[in-house]
């Protein structure tokens, strides 16, 4: 995982939309990027659905939210439209920016060795530092864990 206190590694990644969405974009605010393995599937649609649902603490915080998977534009478009999530979803299909931000890489399940993303998410003060890091979340209560953090800083778990 990336240590609190470093520069957030730019990116530019297309959102369900199709719309090139840059790290950068979240600059004078905070932001919340969470890293999930796979769209419409059950920890992935817990986790989500807890951002949905506190969305309106996050923007009355001034807290982005953004969420990124290897799934393709077309997948989280469903999903988006599936679950009511108003927030983006990023599709990084190559790994190349979970890669970055060490959310990605060997994976086993059923027997099968694969490469995908890990389960973890970074806060990223409006300077573009990371000021927490959780890191393998359990989706259950992740966003009401974070808003329970945001007032401190050089939180990791």
């Amino acid at each position: 995982m990336l240590d609190v206190g470093e520069t957030a590694p730019e990116f530019v990644l297309q959102n369900q939309h199709g719309e090139m969405v840059r790290r950068s974009d979240f600059e004078g605010q905070r932001l919340v990027l969470y890293f999930y393995p796979r769209a419409n599937t059950r920890g992935c649609t817990v986790e989500a659905q807890g951002f949905r649902d506190e969305r309106s603490v996050f923007a009355d915080r001034d807290v982005a939210i953004v969420g990124v998977s290897d799934d393709p534009v077309s997948d989280l478009a469903s999903f988006a439209d599936d679950h009511d999530l108003e927030f983006d979803l990023l599709s990084d299909e190559n790994g190349e920016v979970s890669t970055l931000y060490e959310s990605y890489g060997e994976k086993q399940m059923f027997g099968n060795t694969f490469d995908g993303v890990f389960r973890n998410t970074y806060v990223i003060d409006a300077e573009g530092t990371i000021e927490a890091v959780y890191e393998d979340v359990t989706p259950e209560g992740h966003a009401e864990e974070i808003l329970a953090d945001l007032g401190s800083t050089a939180v990791s778990h």
